[in-house]
């Protein structure tokens, strides 16, 4: 089963489970979103078209992450003038995936779970980078107080000798020869 829904000026035809890209829509990641603008539905030969909607028609989905897409780069010339400029704009984009159909007298509904993990860290992972990801923040857990000092002294301890290891070693007086007397 497929439908075909209207969001963002643009049309997308979409079924359960696929994973769509439109424009900035409000939301936080996990959030569910419902489209009612659906203008087809159809499942094989049966297709159902609205006029201009179907009828209590809908499509479900989960958003995922709200980014930026790629740069589209704008660059003007005019020739032998020594005009030129460039000019560079990403527009923000949703990711959503589609969990269920429904409408015309029939539904269909997506079973998988839904991840949330953003595509730069997709990415990241893909270039076996993904050390660069910031951990999720977690509260310290309690030191004791007593190894508190300890720490402290040995963190101070530490900087001296590095700044003495640092200088150079400081050279003798040269001796003057009888001579140059």
């Amino acid at each position: 089963m497929y439908a075909v829904i209207k969001t963002g000026g643009k049309q997308y035809r979409v079924q359960a489970g696929d994973l769509l890209v439109v424009e900035k829509l409000d939301g936080e990641p996990g959030a569910k979103v419902a489209f009612d603008q659906v203008l087809m539905i159809g499942e094989g030969d049966a297709v159902t078209v609205g006029a201009p909607v179907v009828e209590g028609a809908s499509v479900s989905a989960t958003l995922v992450e709200t980014r930026k897409g790629e740069k589209v780069k704008i660059f003007k010339k005019i020739r032998r003038q020594g005009y030129r400029r460039t000019r560079g704009h990403r527009q923000t984009e949703t990711v959503l995936r589609v969990t269920a159909l429904a409408g015309a007298g029939k539904s269909e509904t997506w079973d998988g779970t839904v991840d949330l993990t953003p595509k730069a860290e997709l990415d990241l992972r893909a270039r076996n980078l993904a050390r660069f990801v910031k951990a999720p923040v977690e509260a310290p857990a309690a030191a004791p107080k007593a190894a508190a000092p300890a720490k402290k002294a040995a963190a101070k301890a530490a900087p001296a000798k590095a700044e003495a290891a640092d200088k150079p070693a400081k050279k003798a007086p040269a001796k003057k020869k009888a001579d140059e007397a």
